[in-house]
Parts: structure tokens; C-alpha cells; sequence
């Protein structure tokens, strides 16, 4: 069991305590109605009314009659609620109603929003007819667990097609002669093991990023950054004819200092190896590709462009999801794994930075991370900084 459905279970459990203890107390004088004001000025029930309103899950609770007479702060509808809102509250008077006949009622609303939540009601029915709700908002939960059932889906999609094609093309080996065509099968037969074995290093190195621990936190320079990963790209780049040019400074005059980040150089080589290789895969053979990297104030900024296809706008929020490709067929081509982007957004998570992209159709792509420089700004931008902040 996680740690989040442990806490999630204790909280439930000390809720249950709480009106219970309630419920007990107001047994005794057969329930009369009370306001939401005049329950929450019982002396007895203050502590728990204030603890119950720091909690991060709304609860509601019903007289025998249905009538609510108390929410803590989460279950309370804002005023001029918009459609999702009243959705939720419209759930909670249903369930309240199903919850007094005795049954528990529990339900997840999918609200599309803006913005999207998914919100579970879950209604239970107290001794004396009455009922608690509970309203939680399972966005996130319900985001993990869709990027888990998508992720398992696609690891085995794009483990199974190159494991398939080798057992067909290996079948087709052992009954050929002519040397020409064994020397076709044989080869598509290592460009399959290629596939296979690009997708499982991705994994690993996805895996050893998102779940490795505390990085390795040392003064990087830059160059040595550039230089590792156009080397990591280069036979991709003369493969497909590709021209990639590197400028330092780009329009900052103060740019030619060093430029030094603080972190994991194998993770930064990665990220930065990944965009220029995306770059080139989006490129037509024999175009160009430009990398810039800058110190602006108190960050580094590195700038990959390309003059390739373009991302649609409608992808431009998906990119960053593992196996999510916007040229499938380019990608098939090229033996793309959909990961690269996925490991691009967390190495720059795990050094405090940022990754932009700025696309148009038929125009190209320019991805830009910006990490927080090891190196002091120029003496020039200190004293310009220092100034503005006492204005």
C-alpha cells in the first residue's frame, strides 16, 4: 500500500472518529436541526470543526432529513460556482439521498472544465439516519494512473514490433540461399536489434533520471556540455547530411564569460544530445541546425533551431509526454522511441530550469533550456541589478 493511500485511510478513519463523536452527542437530544453557524458554536465541536477545515478533502454532513448542516471549507460551493462546481454539488445531494436509505453511494466525476478535474464523491450513512460526504479532487492520482496504463501500453508496442519483425526476418533467413538477399535479411535483421536496444537504453536512462536519487551536483562548463553532445550526434549528422553551427553569446554583449551551471554533466549531455538529435531527425536531409548558449543575468540559456517541419500547434503541449510522437511515420523511419523529450523535461526538472518551445508549421522549432548559472553575473549586470532593486 503507497504512502499517499496510507495518509489517504487515516485521514478517512479520523473523520469517521470525529462525527462520530458528533453524532453521539447530538443522540441524545434526537438531532434538532442546527445551522452550519450554531453547529460550529458548539464549544464541544470547535476543535474539530477548525481541524476539519485544514484538511485537503471536503466533507459534508446530513441530518436525517437530508438537510446539510455542516461543510468544512473544501465542501463549500464558491460563489457564482461555475458548471463543474454545481456538478460536484449536484452529486452530493444525490448521494446524501442514497446514503440515508442506507446504502453507501460513491461516484467519480470526469470535469472537463477549464480547467479539467476528476473528483470523487463517496457518501456514507451515519446510525441515526443521517450521512457524511466525502468530495476528493483525484486529478493528479487519476493523471498518474493514465500515464501509467499509456506507458505500459506503448513499452510493449514498441518492444513487440521490432521482437516480432526479428522472429519473422530470422524465419526468412534459415530458408533463403541466395547470398544477396541473406545479406538484405541479415541486415534489416541487426537494424531491428538496433530498434530494440535504443528503446530499452532510453528506458533505463528515463528510469535512471526520474528515480535515480540525488544527482551529482558539480560545476559544469557548458562548452564541455556542447562539445560531448554534438560528438554523441555527429554520425547522425553526417548520415543525414546535416550542417549544425554553434554560437556563443548570441545577442549579449556580456555572453563571453564563461557560462557554468551546477549539476549531473552526463544528464545535462543527454538532454542538450537529444534536442540536437530531435533537430536533426525534423530536418530535410542536407538543411541546417543552430545551437546558441548565453549567460542572461543569473541564468544560462541554451537555444537548439531548426528549419525542419514544425510542431503543430495542437502537440505542442504533448511533445513532453514519453512515446508521444508528432510524425509518426518520420519517426518509424528514423527509428525514433517517443522518449527524448520525456528525458529532456526531467533533467531539466532535477537542476531547477526550464525547457520552452517556440514552433510553426513549416518553419522550424526552437527548444530553449534555461538553467541557473553557477557563475556571478558580469560586474556590469550586478551593478544594473543592484540599482534596480532599490528603485
Amino acid at each position: 500500500m503507497s504512502s499517499t493511500t496510507l495518509l489517504t485511510v487515516s485521514a478517512i478513519l479520523g473523520w469517521c472518529v470525529v462525527v462520530g463523536m458528533w453524532v453521539r452527542s447530538r443522540q441524545r437530544s434526537s438531532w434538532p436541526l442546527v445551522s452550519q453557524a450554531e453547529f460550529e458554536s458548539d464549544v464541544s465541536v470547535v476543535p474539530f470543526a477548525e481541524a476539519l477545515d485544514s484538511i485537503a478533502i471536503g466533507l459534508a454532513i446530513a441530518s436525517p432529513d437530508g438537510e446539510i448542516i455542516y461543510r468544512n471549507n473544501q465542501a463549500c460551493t464558491p460563489t457564482g460556482a461555475v458548471h463543474s462546481d454545481l456538478l460536484v454539488e449536484e452529486a452530493v445531494d444525490r448521494h446524501v439521498h442514497l446514503a440515508r436509505s442506507g446504502r453507501i453511494g460513491q461516484q467519480t466525476l470526469d470535469l472537463y472544465g477549464p480547467p479539467r478535474r476528476v473528483v470523487s464523491v463517496l457518501a456514507s450513512p451515519l446510525a441515526n439516519g443521517g450521512a457524511v460526504v466525502l468530495v476528493e479532487d483525484i486529478t493528479e492520482r487519476a493523471l498518474v494512473d493514465a500515464v501509467r496504463t499509456d506507458f505500459v501500453a506503448n513499452i510493449s508496442h514498441e518492444l513487440k514490433t521490432p521482437v516480432g519483425a526479428l522472429a519473422v526476418l530470422a524465419e526468412a533467413l534459415s530458408q533463403v540461399d541466395d547470398p544477396a538477399v541473406v545479406k538484405r535479411l541479415s541486415d534489416k535483421i541487426a537494424d531491428e536489434a538496433i530498434r530494440a536496444g535504443r528503446t530499452i537504453d532510453d528506458l533505463l536512462e528515463l528510469s535512471r533520471i526520474e528515480f535515480g536519487g540525488e544527482s551529482v551536483k558539480d560545476v559544469v562548463d557548458i562548452d564541455v556540455v556542447i562539445v560531448e553532445a554534438l560528438g554523441r550526434t555527429q554520425a547522425y549528422t553526417e548520415s543525414r547530411s546535416i550542417t549544425v553551427t554553434y554560437k556563443r553569446g548570441m545577442e549579449n554583449p556580456a555572453g563571453d564569460g564563461p557560462l557554468q551551471v551546477r549539476g549531473d554533466r552526463r544528464q545535462l549531455v543527454s538532454a542538450l544530445g537529444n534536442l540536437i538529435e530531435n533537430a536533426i531527425k525534423y530536418s530535410e536531409s542536407g538543411g541546417r541546425v543552430h545551437l546558441t548558449a548565453a549567460q542572461e543575468g543569473g541564468m544560462v540559456v541554451m537555444a537548439v533551431r531548426d528549419f525542419g517541419m514544425g510542431i503543430p500547434a495542437k502537440d505542442i503541449d504533448r511533445i513532453f509526454e514519453r512515446f508521444y510522437r508528432v510524425d509518426r511515420a518520420r519517426s518509424r523511419e528514423t527509428g525514433g522511441t517517443g522518449l527524448g523529450l520525456a528525458i529532456v523535461r526531467h533533467v531539466v526538472t532535477n537542476h531547477g530550469g526550464q525547457v520552452s518551445v517556440a514552433s510553426e508549421e513549416g518553419e522550424g522549432s526552437t527548444f530553449t533550456l534555461t538553467f541557473p548559472s553557477a557563475t556571478p553575473p558580469s560586474s556590469l549586470d550586478a551593478v544594473v541589478e543592484s540599482f534596480e532593486g532599490t528603485r
